[in-house]
């Protein structure tokens, strides 16, 4: 029937009713379930299998913390695998499945790997799968990689959306149980800006689960009313569904939200959002978590932490159990049994491991001291427990409490270590802290509820206090301490079954014992060898007990042997999260050049340029393919005028009475002399006298200087420029800015470039070759007044100029250039007809500057002054670097002039045989010359400047290609440069 354990009470909203599937069998819940919780009140028990030896695995917890009910949820492009039904907030129409199993739930086939369990113990993966060798890739992978993993993908593409977004505050509250309630009350009376962040979706904590009560009424109602009251609050932000999974440097948090996650559909907003949190200060106050204890078959469905099971009840109305057993070592597994009772529920007996007189009252229930679980049966769902003393109780639920742990993980995210506190018998939080945060409530180690409102209240008045806002004065909430007295009790030494500690990749005690014979003593061995701790949950329930386990076969205490400390997330991210927005066309970030929306009406293809999308060639009306349009546009170009957006070559303005100096620094050749209104072409080196990007520097004022570099190495010269102003030289006067984004900029190149823009320039400013010659550069306006910059340089090797205007004129400008060069037939080229006319004016880029050349190689070793000091002279002078047979960089020519260059071959003499001992180059770049009408290309090798007309093979393995080239001058075109000085 359904909801067959549903029982009064709650805080569900009973008056509508809602439907889901587990495994394709539909159920009924309501408004406020959790799927875990919707489970129980459906009586479904068996809910998961076991990682390693599919045992068969019911709900554990009722949080985040769950090792166990792990489901994949939706269907479809939609399914997700891995989710915690716990935290899973229900909605009409869910779909969930269970996972890690083959064939049916109840019959996994799988299983049969639980009979193998001696041959799988800690650390198998290790000492098995070594013999027979071959038997490696053949037998063992594909077994093992079947077998390993737990949900499956979808294959899919994700339909869902992820956003990031940015948070800033006085004071973030992580966690609003009762002491983060009490801290964010405090914090948002007295003024501050605060964001109170809680993983579920009800604030309250503790509170919802409990019978407790503050200031007079029930501890889930006071929650409900302060949340009201924050909720009213400008200064307050309220994130419920976030969980605060990482604390960084600097009083920065990273947040989950799940925006969408309890919706039947998106609507087509963000499913999840990760939130970077910058705080001043910080509240931690996330609350414990129960460990269990371990014994004999412990991993049954329906053993539970006994926490767990008063939350199902409280909270959500449902019982694990008609028959029911508490095993706890500690006073708050009394209050498990006494809320049992109280909803009706049959508590059979309560196992205390102490010898000590009952702490309440629970009506009907058996007390038996000084005693413990050793076994259970029923292998699919619990039946009978059976005690130390002999005692075989028969239940359907055993609800265990082996004490708390607090929540410390995010105390150590910044190499914080746990302290250890014997009347806890927990760690909590050392005394290194991340920059900012305070610690408070169980999170801190006061456990009780009026310990933990008190604690709230003062960490927020403390941090409050640091950044200069004053507390408001107000009184504390009244709350009585419960009982918590505590006795540490790991496990079960009487057992002889099998007690599992880590119970979603199947660690056992054993396995612990095991790793410390073998000598995997530490800690941290102990955690990777074993794979204790390392699933889903992150040892929030294991770890402890596994120490503790370990401690006692080495004969030391706890904190002599230590805790692995946490790192980020504290609960898993998705990926989709961590990648948010980040796919498809905006995998990377992109920029669009200010002419695109001019390229793209007028038939661009685009390519990516680093982070820019330029034109790569212009298609025409009746051309059979790219190389159609790229040899007209060269041709055009050459023949008239061809316009070429370079917004994207990096532009770095500098400034300073410094400034020449620092670029005579800089750069290799001189700029110190360099006269204003003139620009300079200039090669960088690194300090080890390799070449790292070339570019032209302008003159635009006494201490006015603005630089160009290559699109690609933008960054990279703008970040060494700021090393070497900061660090080498600071105490030079010299200011650096990019100015890339602010100016948009024109390649005008061709015979009639000075006539087009001779229409555009305005008629004040002198283009002829006298008043504004080669290499000239100066302000100018355009279009009746607007501002602008000219650059007479040239990178096609015709007479050619680059005019800049501010980037927000750009696209206009494009139009402006084409319509006054209509007469002209003037053409728009892209980044292809650009390498073709580099390459034919032998100009060096990218695949010349690979990082692997110098100065000398590039037949520019002359530019590099030894006159001065800058960057990479010296070393740029090793005897090795100017040896005779030195690479150098040359054109080539196939003597078939039919043949297409490949970029990469390798030089061979005409009768060596093609081996590395007698490779003489390699060819960098090739292109197909429309204007020569053959392949021409340009590489290095050995002393090319000496080998003018001499033949030699160009090798390419890869394509399994051989071709004669000729050996020429890497000037293709005008090699005089008659043209560029027209």
């Amino acid at each position: 029937m359904s909801q067959s354990h549903r029982i009064d009470g709650g805080q569900i909203d009973r008056s509508e009713e809602i439907s889901f599937s587990f495994n394709d069998k539909w159920m009924k819940a309501h408004p406020g379930d959790t799927l875990a919780s919707a489970l129980i009140a459906n009586g479904v028990k068996l809910v998961g299998r076991s990682f390693k030896y599919h045992r068969p695995r019911g709900i554990f917890t009722a949080g985040s913390e769950e090792p166990n009910a792990l489901v994949q949820l939706r269907t479809g492009a939609h399914q997700e695998p891995n989710t915690r039904a716990t935290v899973t907030e229900l909605f009409d129409g869910l779909r969930a499945t269970s996972q890690n199993h083959r064939g049916p739930l109840e019959y996994d086939l799988m299983a049969v790997t639980d009979f193998l369990s001696p041959f799988l113990s800690a650390g198998f993966y290790y000492k098995t799968f070594m013999w027979p060798r071959k038997f490696w890739e053949s037998v063992y992978e594909p077994i093992i990689r079947s077998s390993a993993g737990l949900g499956r993908l979808s294959m899919k593409e994700d339909p869902d959306i992820y956003d990031k977004g940015f948070l800033h505050c006085d004071l973030l509250v992580i966690g609003a149980g009762p002491a983060g309630l009490s801290a964010a009350v405090q914090a948002a009376r007295s003024g501050a800006r605060v964001i109170l962040a809680d993983e579920d979706f009800r604030p309250g904590g503790r509170l919802n689960a409990e019978t407790l009560e503050v200031s007079g009424q029930s501890g889930a109602d006071w929650a409900t009313q302060t949340v009201a009251e924050l909720s009213a609050m400008d200064n307050v932000r309220l994130m419920t569904r976030t969980t605060v999974y990482g604390a960084y440097d600097h009083g920065i948090y990273g947040a989950l939200e799940r925006c969408t996650d309890h919706l039947a559909s998106s609507d087509g907003k963000p499913r999840q959002i990760l939130w970077r949190i910058y705080s001043k200060r910080a509240v931690l106050a996330g609350g414990a978590t129960e460990r269990p204890i371990a014994f004999g078959n412990n991993d049954r469905p329906g053993v539970m932490m006994a926490s767990a099971v008063r939350a199902y009840v409280n909270r959500f109305g449902a019982t694990p159990g008609r028959e029911v057993a508490v095993f706890t070592n500690n006073d708050d597994g009394w209050r498990t049994a006494q809320d049992l009772a109280a909803k009706g529920v049959h508590v059979v007996a309560i196992i205390d491991s102490r010898d000590k007189a009952a702490v309440c009252d629970v009506p009907g229930a058996r007390h038996i001291r000084n005693a413990a679980v050793m076994d259970t049966v029923g292998r699919k769902g619990l039946k009978s427990v059976a005690l130390t003393d002999g005692q075989v109780i028969p239940c359907d639920c055993l609800a265990v409490s082996g004490g708390w742990n607090p929540n410390v993980h995010l105390t150590c995210h910044q190499r914080g270590r746990p302290e250890w506190r014997d009347d806890l018998c927990a760690f909590v939080p050392g005394g290194t802290l991340p920059v900012g945060m305070a610690v408070a409530g169980a999170a801190n180690g006061s456990m009780t509820l009026a310990a933990a409102l008190a604690e709230g209240q003062a960490q927020a008045s403390a941090q409050l206090e640091a950044i200069g806002i004053t507390p408001a004065k107000a009184d504390l909430p009244e709350a009585e301490d419960e009982p918590r007295d505590c006795a540490a009790f790991w496990h079960v030494k009487a057992s002889k079954k099998r007690a599992w500690v880590d119970l979603q990749n199947d660690v056992t005690v054993k396995d612990v014992k095991l790793a410390n014979t073998e000598g995997f003593r530490s800690v941290e061995l102990l955690k990777r060898y074993t794979t204790m701790g390392m699933a889903t949950d992150q040892g929030k329930t294991s770890n402890i007990s596994g120490l503790a386990i370990l401690a006692e076969e080495a004969g030391k205490t706890i904190p002599e042997v230590g805790t692995t400390i946490f790192r980020p997330p504290y609960t898993p991210v998705p990926m989709g999260a961590l990648g948010g927005r980040a796919r498809g066309k905006d995998f990377r970030p992109y920029r669009l050049t200010p002419s695109h929306k001019w390229a793209e009406a007028n038939g661009a293809t685009f390519v990516e340029v680093g982070n820019w999308l330029r034109a790569q060639w212009y298609a025409r009306e009746g051309e059979k393919g790219w190389r159609d349009s790229v040899d007209r546009e060269v041709e055009m170009t050459r023949g008239s005028v061809g316009i070429c957006d370079v917004t994207t070559l990096g532009k770095i303005d500098i400034q300073g009475k410094d400034a020449a100096a620092f670029l005579n620094k800089v750069y290799a050749n001189g700029f110190a002399k360099l006269d204003v209104g003139k620009v300079r072409y200039g090669i960088m080196l690194r300090e080890d006298g390799i070449c790292y990007d070339d570019g032209t520097t302008a003159r635009m004022g006494e201490n006015h200087y603005v630089m160009t570099t290559t699109t690609a190495n933008a960054v990279l010269v703008f970040r060494r420029l700021e090393f070497a102003r900061q660090c080498l030289w600071p105490n030079m006067d010299v200011h650096l800015i990019s100015t890339t984004d602010g100016w948009a900029q024109f390649a005008v190149a061709g015979p009639n470039a000075r006539n087009l823009l001779r229409k555009v320039v305005d008629a004040e400013h002198d283009l002829s070759n006298e008043a504004f010659p080669f290499m000239a550069c100066g302000e100018v306006t355009v279009c009746g007044g607007m501002p602008a910059r000219l650059f007479r340089i040239s990178f096609s090797g015709e007479l050619a100029y680059e005019i800049a205007v501010p980037a927000r004129y750009g696209n206009a400008m494009m139009g402006v250039l084409m319509e006054a060069g209509a007469e002209y037939d003037a053409v728009p080229y892209g980044t292809e007809a650009l390498g073709v006319m580099r390459i034919e004016k032998g100009h060096a880029a990218g695949n010349e500057l690979n990082g692997q050349t110098s100065a000398y190689n590039l037949g520019m070793g002359r530019m590099v002054s030894q006159k001065k000091e800058c960057i990479g002279n010296v070393l740029s002078q090793r005897p090795e670097m100017l040896r005779e047979d030195a690479i150098k960089l040359v054109g080539f020519k196939p003597v078939d002039k039919s043949v297409k260059l490949i970029a990469g071959s390798h030089f061979i003499n005409r009768n060596a045989e093609a081996t590395m001992a007698n490779d003489q180059g390699w060819m960098t770049s090739v292109a197909y010359s429309p204007i020569l009408g053959h392949s021409i290309g340009l590489g290095f090798i050995k002393a090319g400047d000496t080998r003018m007309g001499e033949i030699v093979r160009a090798v390419s393995p890869v394509h399994g290609t051989e071709m004669e080239v000729e050996i020429c001058s890497a000037h293709f075109i005008d090699p005089e440069g008659e043209r560029l000085r027209a």
